[in-house]
């Protein structure tokens, strides 16, 4: 869209306007960066602020906009004071007093998704859930690429939404947290889905009803709702009048897993389009998340042709089940993006032999019973380290070896000595890693580091 199209639209939808709104952006992330930057082109006056005293993006923000106001170090109320509108960063919840005491003061909230979606025409296929949802959202950006589309890809994976705009893009292809989808309102995809619910960020939300509320406004609109029959919460999502495509393991599913006579393959309807041996991807879950991306290309008119020649070549996203080394035919697996029991739980659910697990973390509020029944089905013994290992240890029984770890070394050494030829070591914290580490990508890396050490 050229900008008097977009200045038109921003005005109808948000009341905004370059000569009169004064828009405050909060928290100065990569989001907010991205806001700063869309909101610069379109000629809007904004300043920013966030409670860190040395925000991430604050150097490349004052390098590119030298000018902008800039309040750090606390929000500053006088900013809030005079702002017509706030543009809220995800990681900063909605519940924090100053928000909540702008929004009484009818201050309007805007999404950063919200600013995308009436500023794009091209399709877009969301992806939301608990577990999986990057796997998915590459799986259908390769399909679409596959297909000779000109794809974007982004969101809550890699680059920002707004960063993502560009007239020449054949389709947007966006995974969403929570926290995105909670203060959106104007997203209408042409397919979405919501690919599980599991306890997660109760940190921030009081309840899994109210986490399961905000992944469900993925579906505003009229476009295609891709629903998991295998997960009551989401197959509860189903609306009136809407076009529904669902997937699962099981039978009942449109799109699922079939066995017949020793064959293993994903099928629609019953019918095969691909064994299972063909995708190079570990677990039961990751055949599940092939199904859901599979609907989605369907709903959107992919190529099957495409679609297989992508899913055949996927060999998975860094730290989600990926194989590291086998040694001693012993075989290590990293599944450090496994920040939640939901995560943790499908991994342990996909795994066809004995497991030596590495878990703990910061446990975010969420109840670690989940995990026991699985723990007891498939796990040898567990290692056990970071803040919450206490609440992951109560719920461990003691005909399952149990150990601390003082640190990832530590901790895959120790499961060196639990394992045996055949079995396999899964780093899956069902934790977040903030209390020991920078992100889940430098736990993952520290788990291979010490891996390749241990096998040299």
């Amino acid at each position: 869209m050229d900008k008097t199209t977009v200045h038109k639209k921003l005005l109808s939808t948000f009341g905004l306007s370059p000569e009169s709104s004064k828009i405050l952006i909060v928290g100065l992330g990569h989001t907010g960066l991205s806001v700063a930057r869309y909101l610069n082109k379109l000629d809007f006056a904004f300043a920013l602020t966030d409670s860190r005293k040395n925000p991430p993006m604050n150097y490349q923000l004052l390098s590119e906009m030298p000018d902008v106001a800039v309040f750090t170090g606390g929000f500053d109320k006088v900013a809030f004071a005079t702002a017509t509108h706030l543009v809220v960063s995800p990681g900063i919840s909605l519940k924090d007093p100053v928000i909540q005491n702008a929004l009484s003061n009818n201050i309007q909230l805007i999404g950063d998704i919200d600013l995308f979606s009436v500023s794009v025409s091209a399709p877009v296929v969301a992806i939301t859930g608990s577990n999986g949802k990057s796997t998915v959202t590459s799986m259908v950006a390769k399909m679409a690429e596959a297909d000779d589309k000109h794809v974007a890809i982004g969101g809550n994976y890699g680059t920002p939404a707004l960063d993502l705009i560009d007239p020449d893009i054949d389709l947007f292809v966006l995974e969403l947290s929570s926290f995105q989808l909670e203060r959106t309102d104007f997203l209408q995809p042409t397919a979405a889905t919501v690919l599980n619910i599991s306890e997660d960020h109760l940190d921030r939300y009081s309840n899994i009803n109210e986490y399961a509320e905000a992944k469900q406004k993925i579906f505003n609109g009229e476009g295609v709702m891709i629903l998991n029959a295998d997960d009551p919460f989401v197959i509860g999502m189903i609306e009136p009048d809407r076009e529904v495509l669902t997937f699962g393991l099981e039978n009942g599913a449109d799109f699922h897993l079939s066995i017949k006579q020793e064959r293993e393959c994903l099928a629609e309807n019953g019918q095969c389009f691909m064994d299972t041996k063909e995708l190079p991807l570990f677990g039961s879950h990751n055949i599940a998340n092939a199904l859901a991306a599979w609907a989605l290309g369907k709903a959107i008119g992919l190529s099957e042709t495409a679609m297989l020649t992508a899913l055949k070549g996927f060999k998975g996203l860094d730290h989600r089940m990926q194989a590291v080394a086998e040694i001693n035919g012993i075989t290590w697996i990293n599944d450090s993006k496994a920040t939640n029991v939901g995560a943790c739980v499908a991994a342990l659910k996909g795994m066809n032999r004995k497991v030596v697990l590495i878990a703990g973390g910061d446990a975010k509020n969420a109840d670690m019973r989940e995990l026991a029944p699985i723990l007891e089905k498939k796990v040898k013994a567990v290692v056990l380290m970071g803040k919450d290992a206490p609440l992951i240890q109560k719920i461990i029984t003691d005909t399952i070896p149990t150990k601390i770890a003082k640190s990832m070394r530590d901790a895959v050494n120790q499961a060196a000595t639990l394992a045996g030829r055949g079995d396999c070591v899964l780093l899956s914290p069902a934790c977040a890693s903030l209390d020991q580490f920078k992100n889940y990508k430098e736990r993952g890396k520290l788990f291979s580091k010490a891996v390749k050490e241990l096998a040299a």
